[in-house]
Parts: C-alpha cells; sequence; structure tokens
C-alpha cells in the first residue's frame, strides 16, 4: 500500500473536559475541580468510580494510518488510565479508544464507543496486567488503523490485533484521560496512507485487462491505491492474505462477471464485515439469486463502454469516501 513516509506532530489540542497543560509538544491531564457533568458521566463504565475525566482533541483528521505517542500514567490509589480516540466527532459517535491502563486488572486495552448500543463502551480486545506498569514510566505506544483491523503495539512489542465489526467513520483524533493525578501523553505523531480499495475478480483475461486500464487508474484518479491479492508479494497462504486485504481495506471492488467460487466466498466475507462494495458484472449477466438486490455497476466490453465503467466506478467511489 502506499504511505507518506515520515510522521508528522499533532501541534493543537483543544480541552473538551478537564484541565490539560501543554509543554512543547506534550499535553498533560492535571485533573479537575469538578466532577464530570452528567452527560458526560454517563459515558464512562459502569463500574467507574466517581473521579475526573479529562478529553482533549486535535485538528486532524485521520482515517487509516498509524499513531505514536508515549503515556505516563501516575498510577496512584485510584484507577487511571490513557488513551487515544481514533473516529471521534462527538460523544453521540462511535469510535475506537485504545491505550494503556484500565479500571478493571488488563494493562493495554482496545475499546469500542457506541452510543446507540445498551452497552455503550465494549471491550474489543485486552492483554497483560496493569500491576506490571511502572510508576512515572513512560510508555511508548503505536496504534495502527488499515480499514476495520486495529493493532497496539507497546514498547516495541506488538500487544493486541483485531479486526472491527464494521468501518469506522474518518474522525479527529483525541485523548482520553481517567484519573485523580496528572496523565501526560507525550508528542502524537501521525503517518497516514491513502484510502485502500481491495478488487476481487478472477485472474484472466479479460479481467487483468479491466484491473490495470480502468480499476486502478480510476482508483488512483481520486486518491484510492486499489490492488489485488495477486499484488501481495510475500511468502504464506494465499488464504490469509486475502481475508487480510478483506479486513484492511476501505472498500471491496467484486467483478462478478463469471461464477467463480473464490470471488463470491469474498464477497460474502466482506458483506459479514459490512464493508463497502462496488459490485461490476459485464451487461447481460445473469446475477446468482443472493445479490441480485444489489446496486450492480453493468457495463459494455467494449471501447464505448470503457468511458461510463470510469464515469460510475468514479461516481461510486466518491459517495463513499465523500459522504
Amino acid at each position: 500500500m502506499t504511505i507518506t513516509k515520515q510522521f508528522t506532530a499533532v501541534d493543537l489540542w483543544i480541552p473538551m473536559q478537564g484541565l490539560w497543560e501543554t509543554e512543547g509538544e506534550s499535553i498533560t491531564f492535571t485533573g479537575s475541580d469538578e466532577m464530570p457533568s452528567p452527560s458526560v458521566a454517563a459515558q464512562v463504565p459502569s463500574d467507574a468510580v466517581p473521579i475526573p475525566l479529562g478529553v482533549a482533541r486535535s485538528n486532524v483528521w485521520f482515517g487509516s494510518g498509524t499513531l505514536k505517542t508515549t503515556v505516563t500514567l501516575p498510577l496512584s490509589d485510584n484507577a487511571t488510565y490513557g488513551r487515544v480516540l481514533l473516529g471521534f466527532r462527538s460523544w453521540g459517535s462511535r469510535f475506537i479508544a485504545a491505550g494503556i491502563g484500565s479500571i478493571g486488572r488488563e494493562a493495554y486495552i482496545i475499546e469500542e464507543f457506541n452510543p446507540g448500543s445498551p452497552v455503550r463502551w465494549q471491550r474489543l480486545a485486552g492483554t497483560g496486567n496493569v500491576g506490571n506498569l511502572k510508576v512515572e514510566r513512560p510508555e511508548s505506544i503505536e496504534i495502527g488503523l488499515e480499514g476495520q483491523n486495529v493493532t497496539v503495539s507497546v514498547n516495541g512489542a506488538m500487544m493486541l490485533d483485531c479486526v472491527l465489526g464494521q468501518p469506522l467513520e474518518r474522525g479527529q483524533i483525541a485523548l482520553l484521560a481517567y484519573g485523580g493525578s496528572p496523565i501526560k501523553f507525550g508528542p502524537v505523531e501521525v503517518e497516514t496512507r491513502l484510502p485502500s480499495a481491495f478488487v476481487v475478480m478472477q485472474f484472466t483475461s479479460p479481467f487483468n485487462e479491466l484491473f490495470e486500464e480502468v480499476i486502478q487508474p480510476v482508483c488512483d484518479s481520486v486518491g484510492i491505491d486499489a490492488y489485488r491479492a495477486s499484488d501481495i508479494y510475500r511468502p504464506g497462504v494465499i488464504l490469509q492474505d486475502i481475508i487480510e486485504g478483506l479486513a484492511e481495506s476501505n472498500v471491496i471492488v467484486a467483478e462478478i462477471t463469471p461464477a467463480n467460487a473464490n470471488v463470491f466466498y469474498e464477497l460474502g466475507y466482506a458483506h459479514a464485515l459490512n464493508k463497502p462494495v462496488i459490485l461490476l458484472a459485464e451487461r447481460g449477466t445473469a446475477l446468482p439469486f443472493d445479490v441480485s438486490g444489489y446496486r450492480v455497476i453493468f457495463y459494455e466490453n467494449a471501447i464505448k463502454g470503457k468511458s461510463s465503467l470510469e464515469a460510475e466506478l468514479r461516481r461510486h467511489l466518491s459517495n463513499i469516501f465523500n459522504g
């Protein structure tokens, strides 16, 4: 996949809850003289004791890539944690929280906040014992987001890896601190990736030409990295590469003209992930019943059909990524 080659520091933070102090590129939650308002207090886990909560958001929008920072916890008598929020728009939106510290016993955790769910905070992955975190020791955190795949590394070691049940809406990076003593976040740096489209199709002519002459150039023109399983050059099991490609991409483009079992297997997996899918088929194709109800871009396999397919594909991609 195409990525930028350097990290950029987040240099603007706007406190939303609690008291925060900035020093250079670091920002510290210093607590609060007031308890959280009822609307904010309702967002923390139900077993939380009533201690201050802090939220600071940046002006950086983030949809795919890698974020790294350090988190220093005081580890006082109160439970404390520091989280990075991805996909954050407001307390009324769904977002992901990843970081260290816990009200329970886990040291490293990925959680999902969903305001529409009866259980607003849902643990997605966790490991480690919070008792092993050291007082006032900065922990280096690296969080990766590729499509629906979220990873967390701590001090260079991979600790958590999970696949979200549905795509995460692009949002602003924010910080969440919980505790009665100062919680420090070191410089927050971001490396962004282009959105990606995983293309599933039969690897024969004329579909290879369709990918090379239409799908890939159209995706390039709108800033999307299009690739197929055949483009993944590494040892391993091809099925695992396909599953990873489906999970880590932002959209799936599926050419379903031939009744290819592999293509329909991959299409079914994409639908199970609630992934945006764009279906392509040559005009006149008899669609299987299970996909006949979906919107399909039908194209003519002729020179005159190329421009129409390009325009339709570009429109669908723009609608997905630009709302």
